[in-house]
């Protein structure tokens, strides 16, 4: 009786938040009787229940009561079921390459049922008995955090960071900080590419100009040096994560707002077969899915240009990544869904995720000698604050080290690391630990945007480098620190990557990145 009391009391602290009764389905008792606990079961992970009661939302370890009522699940033919909701982008190729791959890992039959076209199902067999079902419910970012909060969902597929909103009404129901990197993982990633037809002339385009097209304040290809012919803009439908990260990431920046004369589309391959086959048309579409369309590179005012690629989206260098997230509630997983997460972010995952067309997040090493655009951009940059001595400061203290293209980078206006940067801490930690780079050297290199005296930007960026250092090493819990050598560097705005003249530019070049030898 006291090994249930506590595990009662334990969770009544967990989950303080109340909720109302939905049902009484369930009735869990001590082997005594003496305690009983009543509501609407909400999940059972083979392991633990998890009841909706007056006392809130509990967590009760199974193997200490008895379960009574037609909401019982049977403890002898447990099946793990698990429920995404959310993007269709990560629903029809992504996330099936992954199961898939951890089927075959682990020794699981997979057989696929198709619902319909929102619906489908992936149930994974073992000497014939069913072990877990998937179940895919195929919408938008929106509807996948509506059916998470509404406990219709148990993981979200999103194309955009969870929102203020989204998060505080998740807070408010027991699902614990959505923000942080365990609940909000980055599965891939991705980016925003702005498209046209291969027979469009216009090769170039800068970010205020796009933003300018999506705002309606640009309506002709002649005023981008183009054809004299009306833009036709088009855009996935509103609550798609995509048009969202649109809106978040090039339209509100820039102090503008969407149009209401854009043409939406339920699909992306129907988005990206129209702007294709339309010499007057413009799309942003994910780079993963640009079909026949041709990307157009971006550029500054300053002469700075940015082309969308693996490596360029992988370390944020190009300013519209969009990260593909899973989000998922404090709440137990059942065990085979739990083997899948921590299978999705290890090395054998990234392979499926590259082959299936998307941007992995397995770490790449660039030389020095590879990074002649970027050197490029700093010579054409430097000036009075930039002399020719900081270059060479800079060219001599990365002479034989190799980028990383593992990169950090904040948030609008403060310290705190966006969200992949939150989720590059993590995965440069765990390999810290795995021991990858052992009798290494790795130094965490600050950069600054252009704004102020050079020598405080770059005091700013080496605090920076520090504060990322610091971050890795406490998230590397059981690594032995001292088989490595970690160091911090900074050389200021030495190295821009895009221009300073604007705010996007800014911030891509507030960066850390990481250098090893």
């Amino acid at each position: 009786m006291s090994y249930f009391r506590a595990a009662v009391c334990a969770a009544l602290c967990f989950f303080g938040a109340s909720f109302p009764v939905l049902g009484q389905d369930v009735t869990l008792s001590s082997p005594d009787g003496a305690i009983e606990v009543t509501g609407n079961l909400l999940g059972f992970d083979g392991e633990f229940y998890r009841v909706d009661t007056q006392f809130g939302e509990l967590t009760v370890d199974g193997s200490g009561v008895r379960c009574d009522g037609p909401g019982c699940p049977s403890l002898s033919d447990y099946v793990a079921e698990l429920t995404f909701s959310g993007s269709s982008t990560m629903a029809d190729v992504l996330l099936p390459a992954l199961i898939e791959g951890f089927a075959l890992r682990n020794g699981f039959q997979t057989a696929r049922e198709q619902y319909d076209a929102r619906q489908f199902e992936y149930t994974l067999l073992r000497d014939g008995r069913v072990a877990a079902r998937f179940n895919f419910h195929i919408s938008s970012t929106d509807e996948g955090f509506a059916d998470l909060l509404a406990n219709q969902a148990d993981i979200v597929m999103a194309l955009r960071e969870i929102r203020e909103a989204e998060h505080i009404l998740a807070t408010e129901a027991g699902m614990g900080d959505m923000s942080v990197s365990n609940r909000g993982r980055v599965l891939a990633l991705d980016a925003m590419v702005p498209i046209v037809a291969p027979t469009n002339p216009v090769r170039r385009i800068s970010l205020p100009q796009l933003a300018q097209i999506y705002a309606g304040q640009i309506t002709n290809w002649q005023e981008l040096d183009g054809p004299d012919a009306p833009i036709t803009v088009h855009l996935p439908v509103a609550g798609s994560g995509l048009a969202q990260a649109v809106e978040d990431k090039l339209v509100t920046p820039a102090a503008l707002s969407l149009s209401a004369e854009i043409r939406r589309h339920d699909r992306s391959d129907t988005l990206v077969r129209t702007v294709a086959t339309d010499p007057f048309a413009i799309g942003i579409a994910s780079y993963s899915e640009t079909g026949t369309a041709r990307i157009l590179t971006l550029t500054g005012s300053c002469g700075f240009s940015l082309s969308a690629g693996r490596r360029t989206i992988k370390t944020e260098d190009y300013p519209l990544t969009a990260p593909m997230f899973l989000y998922l509630p404090a709440h137990r997983l059942p065990r085979v869904a739990r083997d899948f997460l921590t299978y999705v972010r290890g090395p054998a995952a990234q392979i499926v995720i590259r082959r299936a067309g998307f941007v992995d997040q397995a770490a790449e090493r660039i030389p020095l000698a590879a990074q002649g655009e970027r050197l490029s951009n700093a010579i054409k940059a430097a000036g009075e604050d930039t002399p020719l001595e900081e270059l060479q400061r800079m060219i001599s203290g990365l002479d034989g080290l190799q980028r990383l293209t593992t990169s950090f980078r904040f948030e609008t206006g403060s310290s705190r690391p966006d969200a992949q940067s939150r989720n590059n801490v993590d995965l440069l930690a765990r390999e810290i630990e795995a021991g990858v780079y052992d009798g290494k050297r790795m130094v965490f290199v600050g950069f600054s945007d252009g704004e102020g005296p050079a020598d405080t930007n770059r005091a700013i960026s080496l605090k920076r480098a520090d504060v990322v250092r610091q971050a890795v090493e406490r998230a590397a819990e059981t690594a032995n620190l001292d088989r490595i050598s970690l160091e911090t560097e900074a050389y200021g705005e030495t190295l821009p990557i895009a221009c300073n003249n604007s705010a996007w530019g800014r911030q891509a070049n507030r960066r850390v990145e990481v250098w090893v030898k």
